[in-house]
């Protein structure tokens, strides 16, 4: 079980953005080729690309905190000694943080109104709380990565190691 615990922590979120992205553009190329060729589309398949990108979106970021992928402008942090630039990292990671809490506290509010009054959407015609779920789903998986950032950062500068300075995208 620990084995599968680390695979998923590892990989988790790549699979789930394979899959997201995968059905986005089976459904898209499904929905050109029924609409040149048989001069016919479907509602549902607009609406599912579009939620599944939804989805996408949210899970990309929770694998872009794990990764501190994120676009940032960090010319200053060339400048700055170790424990200065884990000192910047660590109060993004807690503003984040923070920010996470309030998206998700605020999220499942919008997420509970749409199951009182059993929102729909217009082309499945399935309950709209399941896409709505998208966004606390995606904040809770950043604040899980956040905490994770935060433990290694402060493991990290106790024992006298530079912090993890993320995956670049240029490199």
């Amino acid at each position: 079980m620990n084995g599968f615990l680390k695979k998923l922590d590892r990989n988790g979120e790549r699979w789930l953005l394979l899959i997201f992205y995968s059905t986005i553009v089976v459904t898209i190329a499904m929905e050109v080729i029924r609409r040149f060729t048989l001069s016919y589309s479907s509602i549902w398949g607009e609406e599912i690309a579009r939620y599944a990108f939804i989805y996408l979106a949210w899970i990309g970021a929770s694998a872009a905190v794990r990764e501190r992928a994120h676009i940032r402008i960090d010319v200053l942090l060339h400048y700055l000694p170790p424990r200065g630039k884990a000192a910047v990292y660590l109060f993004g990671d807690f503003a984040t943080l923070i920010l996470a809490v309030l998206a998700i506290y605020w999220s499942l509010e919008t997420l509970q109104v749409s199951l009182k009054f059993g929102s729909v959407t217009h082309g499945l015609r399935i309950s709209q709380a399941w896409f709505l779920a998208a966004v606390p789903l995606g904040f809770s998986m950043m604040l899980f990565r956040l905490l994770q950032s935060i433990r290694r950062d402060l493991i990290d500068l106790r024992q006298g190691r530079a912090v993890f300075d993320g995956n670049r995208l240029f490199d």
